[in-house]
């Protein structure tokens, strides 16, 4: 439903979190009909009146991928048909985000394809939390507005007031995130290495950092199959840890990621909403943080063209404000 020149709508990847978005927006989401006819292509129709509204389209490109994909290029060419004013694609978790350059011989760079699809489609700003790769941000030549989901997660740590506290990344490749939290939480940092042997498993080389009688905080920017963090865990826990904690934004989960984990030697799980995990059996270490007042807010802000770089600070996160 339209109201105050704002329309938000979600094709199915995740509405309960558009749902939660316009809660804290203050609008009701928008009626769009994201069917399939019976041969299985994708029929969209959105319902609410859009001529001149600024919309926003809630679509997590996750599992499975190319259906919520494809779901959300249809959305936007609508809405564009539908002589919408402009129309930003909310993408909390970015799919095929790894595959942003050529490592070797005769590989797309599909994170580009992608960014090309979605310009082509008729979108002008783009949405997200935590790219697997921030140089993804240049694949596109509309504004891009790239998020992070450390005031939330990092506010959840330290409410617990973990003593002893190291943060750890699991790998060379996110120790930029992990010292960024360290920074928030006050604590030390250390850093697992390892070796990819094949592109779904790796091997812990060695740690570096004390975390010795520790208690450690393991961050990524996602869980897969669970294989790399749940090693890491492992290799810190031969080198002395006590507690462990593991933190991630988006709770992929793939194949028997859950299992892994539930079998690993860590205290707590911790993920955001950026992916679905409702039909998940999650066991009881696992905490879901939600993101939902950090887009809400980072809407808000776009919709009213306002600065949105506060909300890089957890006290932004608290506000409540609506359109």
């Amino acid at each position: 439903m339209r109201q105050g020149d704002i329309v938000i709508i979600s094709g199915n990847a995740h509405p309960k979190l558009a749902r939660d978005i316009c809660e804290y927006v203050g609008v009701e989401l928008g009626d769009a009909h994201c069917g399939r006819f019976p041969d299985g292509e994708i029929d969209v129709k959105v319902n609410s009146d859009v001529r001149g509204a600024d919309c926003f389209v809630v679509q997590p490109t996750c599992a499975p991928v190319n259906e919520n994909l494809m779901e959300l290029l249809i959305l936007v060419d609508c809405l564009k048909r539908a002589s919408a004013r402009r129309i930003t694609v909310v993408i909390p978790y970015f799919g095929y985000a790894r595959q942003d350059r050529k490592d070797e011989g005769r590989v797309p760079i599909t994170a580009k394809l992608v960014a090309n699809l979605l310009e082509r489609a008729g979108a002008h700003r783009v949405l997200t939390v935590d790219l697997h790769a921030a140089q993804i941000q240049g694949f596109f030549d509309v504004p891009v507005d790239h998020l992070y989901a450390s005031p939330v997660l990092a506010g959840y740590f330290r409410q617990k007031r973990i003593p002893d506290l190291v943060v750890a990344s699991p790998d060379i490749g996110g120790s930029k995130m992990a010292w960024g939290y360290s920074k928030r939480l006050d604590a030390y940092f250390a850093m697992v290495e390892k070796r990819r042997v094949s592109p779904q498993h790796t091997e812990v080389q060695f740690v570096i950092g004390d975390v010795r009688g520790k208690n450690v905080l393991l961050v990524d920017d996602m869980i897969s199959t669970g294989g790399s963090i749940v090693e890491a865990a492992r290799a810190l826990k031969e080198k002395g840890a006590e507690k462990i904690y593991i933190c991630a934004t988006h709770g992929v989960l793939a194949g028997n990621a859950v299992e892994k984990l539930r079998k690993a030697p860590v205290e707590q799980v911790v993920i955001t909403d950026t992916v679905p995990v409702e039909d998940k059996p999650l066991p009881d270490n696992f905490h879901v943080a939600s993101v939902a007042p950090l887009l809400g807010e980072a809407i808000r802000r776009i919709h009213h063209h306002e600065s949105i770089s506060s909300l890089f600070r957890e006290k932004s996160v608290a506000l409540r404000a609506h359109v």
